[in-house]
């Protein structure tokens, strides 16, 4: 089963990260984090990333879950996420940006890594519902 690596975007700024950082994933795993802010998760086949999470008890952000706002944004900073069809980010958002929608979206690679709560990204904010 595919694992997909979290971490929530309010940590970083809660702990002065970057999103660019090369060891973001190495810092989370030494910040003693709680499970909510940062963890893994086993996605099944068919399965979306956001109801794994919520299987697992998270809390995670989300609103239609049809893929038409950005409250469920993840940004991809390993593997890849195939996505239902979705209406709401631009080619530009998915393809350079790596954004992903979290609740219409499934692993595509065996390991992955997201910061999930990505609502908060300035480009975001205005498809936020």
């Amino acid at each position: 089963m595919p694992t997909v690596e979290y971490l929530n975007y309010e940590t970083l700024d809660d702990q002065g990260w970057d999103m660019d950082d090369d060891d973001l994933f190495e810092k989370a795993a030494d910040a003693g984090l709680d499970d909510e802010d940062y963890g893994t998760l086993e996605v099944a086949e068919g399965e979306y990333i956001l109801e794994a999470a919520e299987a697992q008890g998270y809390d995670w952000p989300f609103s239609c879950r049809a893929g038409a706002c950005a409250n469920c944004a993840s940004i991809v900073k390993e593997g890849d996420i195939d996505m239902d069809m979705q209406q709401i980010l631009s080619d530009e958002e998915v393809e350079e940006k790596n954004v992903r929608l979290t609740c219409i979206g499934s692993p595509a690679a065996d390991e992955v890594k997201i910061v999930y709560n990505a609502k908060h990204l300035d480009y975001l904010q205005n498809r936020v519902i």
